[in-house]
């Protein structure tokens, strides 16, 4: 992919790449004229309209601004694992005792109710209990999956092929949505999380919200699984999720058509944004117990031959030498890049797939593969990366939900962590930094300190992998464990005002500026510099970031950090608050960190900017 566009761009000054190009001049006591700098092409992804007002203090730019003036449970017992039991979810069922799968770390895929058969190399059955065979829909409002009814993607017109690399990831930040709760064709619709059913979200609806996603600095979204469901009303709800697939080949016809979610890739591409899809590769679904499953509703793999025996399901799941089946999933991830230009998977439920069977589909696809290994151990998860491109990092996330879910919680713990995973995987800069999801509770429903929940996702952004944040995050959303934590978005009203929508514009924002003026931020080291009994600092390129986790009542603290990578004497600007200071004789830099809230230094400009509009984006070329 060609991502090409003209950016006029100095030195020492920030890129401004928009969906729009500007022109930059520079008036200062050292110039009695303004200067446009020479333009110069630089591979960009789009970002939000900005301004920078003392140095790169960033301000995100309401859409009816002026021209811009100048100034302005998992029950093993590996180090950091965190899951636990809740005590609700059935047992699951497969070939092989190697170990017991954590009934909260999945429950998406344990439905009581529901049979879900791992189909490829993980040919397995789960027992539903509860439910039986599930409330069926009346015809008229049911989707047939099996072949000769859906209308099967891979026989459609295709998008261009995606050729963004795995490496183009790094630079880029995601937001995650849950495609059925983020916007619908009607905002007034209610949605009633508990129960667990399809409250009317489409595809078209994430076209509609675009700029709200992108003023906010993300440069790429990572939507739910896209493939056709069972259309069920079970007694553990709908597969509003997209993880109870029936027809791979078919889509979800609740979040709309062929021509919708090419719309969206399109849409995306002319943003320079990209689109992930999380695909599930170990299950398909079944509205019943084990003794009913009519495998002609499977497509493509439509008969028992395919799957698991009917048993107990463990850690890995699989049985070996299912070379056709590997090879229809090798033909059908690559017709979903072909067909709707996706740039990236993310992958479900990876380690309970066998290991070798990665490569050869990572292969298939030609694209980054974000694999889902949940589990917090590092010498469990970093091996995984040896045959996908980056995986979600579990291993930070519970030492970092553990560092700031209380004023006692470690900070050195957590710079350990940070250290090992750099030393432990192979490539950290290809792994995805998130502190909450759709799997896990969030992160104000452990502690409910708005400014703790600044430190988790400032940190989340700056702390080295590709940040990814959660649809609701930005509004301060508070809910618990599954299904409390996959709120409807749209009854936010998508406002562009909150604290944390306003915190995470900006952050995203310096982090976009370092990945194109310093290259070699992308695959630069995060530094730990500092921890104490209450605060953590890192270093990475030219940000250098301290957080704390005492909270918004905590007293004023002083902090001198020292292996800034600052010179002596030099300008910085705290990018949050827009505070000046300057580095002492030997380069360290003094913070004072107020009410618990995360700082993020940087090298100061030695001017304001103005900007004028001078072009529109190109297009993205596949």
């Amino acid at each position: 992919m060609s991502k090409k566009a003209v950016i006029l761009v100095e030195k020492e000054l920030p890129p401004i790449v928009s969906a729009t190009i500007y022109k930059i001049t520079e008036a200062n006591s050292y110039r009695e004229q303004p200067r446009t700098y020479e333009a110069s092409e630089r591979s960009v992804p789009d970002l939000p309209e900005l301004y920078y007002s003392n140095g790169l203090c960033t301000r995100v730019l309401p859409q009816t601004i002026p021209e811009l003036q100048t100034g302005e449970g998992l029950e093993r017992n590996y180090e950091g694992l965190e899951t636990k039991p809740n005590g609700n979810d059935p047992p699951m069922l497969a070939v092989k005792d190697v170990e017991t799968m954590s009934s909260s770390s999945k429950s998406k895929r344990r439905r009581r109710g529901l049979i879900f058969a791992a189909v490829g190399v993980l040919i397995a059955l789960a027992a539903g209990l509860g439910g039986g065979l599930g409330v069926r829909r009346s015809n008229s409002q049911r989707n047939t999956s099996g072949a000769p009814v859906a209308e099967l993607f891979n026989a459609t017109t295709p998008l261009p092929r995606s050729d963004v690399a795995p490496n183009d990831w790094r630079g880029r930040s995601i937001y995650q949505i849950i495609t059925d709760r983020f916007s619908p064709s009607d905002s007034t619709m209610p949605c009633d999380v508990a129960k667990r059913q399809y409250c009317g979200g489409t595809w078209q609806g994430i076209i509609s919200q675009l700029d709200y996603i992108q003023n906010m600095g993300f440069t790429a979204i990572w939507i739910s699984p896209v493939t056709a469901q069972i259309d069920d009303i079970t007694a553990e709800g709908e597969a509003y999720h997209g993880y109870w697939q029936q027809n791979i080949f078919a889509l979800n016809f609740h979040f709309g058509t062929i021509s919708d979610l090419q719309a969206l890739a399109s849409a995306l591409h002319a943003r320079n944004m990209l689109l992930m899809v999380d695909v599930v590769v170990n299950h398909f679904g079944w509205a019943g117990n084990g003794r009913t499953v009519d495998y002609a509703k499977m497509y493509p793999f439509d008969n028992r031959k395919y799957y698991h025996p009917y048993c107990v399901i463990t850690n890995q799941d699989y049985l070996s030498n299912q070379t056709a089946v590997e090879q229809t999933y090798g033909q059908w991830i690559s017709s979903l890049v072909s067909v709707f230009g996706i740039d990236g998977f993310r992958i479900d439920t990876v380690k309970h797939v066998e290991k070798s069977f990665w490569s050869n589909f990572k292969s298939a696809a030609g694209i980054y593969t974000l694999g889902e290994v949940f589990d917090g151990a590092m010498n469990y998860t970093c091996p995984y990366q040896e045959q996908l491109d980056g995986l979600l990092d579990y291993p930070l996330y519970y030492p970092m939900i553990r560092a700031f879910q209380d004023s006692n919680g470690s900070m050195a713990s957590l710079g350990t962590a940070l250290a090992s995973i750099q030393d432990s995987c192979r490539d950290p800069t290809l792994l995805a930094t998130f502190s909450e999801n759709h799997d896990i509770p969030r992160f104000l429903s452990q502690r409910n300190d708005m400014n703790a929940q600044m430190n988790v996702i400032v940190f989340t952004i700056l702390s080295g992998g590709i940040p990814i944040i959660y649809q609701g995050q930005e509004q301060g959303f508070s809910g618990g464990n599954d299904p409390a934590n996959r709120e409807a978005l749209w009854t936010s009203d998508y406002s562009t005002k909150t604290p944390l929508y306003m915190l995470i514009a900006s952050v995203n924002q310096i982090r976009n500026h370092e990945v194109f003026a310093s290259p070699q931020y992308l695959t630069a080291s995060t530094e730990v510099i500092f921890t104490d009994d209450h605060h953590i600092a890192l270093q990475k390129g030219n940000i250098v970031s301290l957080y704390s986790n005492e909270g918004s009542n905590s007293s004023l603290s002083n902090i001198t950090l020292t292996k800034t990578g600052f010179q002596e004497n030099q300008p910085t600007i705290e990018i949050l608050t827009c505070r000046n200071s300057t580095t002492d004789a030997d380069g360290n830099l003094r913070v004072s960190v107020q009410e618990g809230k995360p700082q993020v230094g940087s090298p100061a400009l030695k001017s304001n900017l103005r900007l004028t509009k001078i072009r529109s984006f190109p297009q993205l070329r596949h």
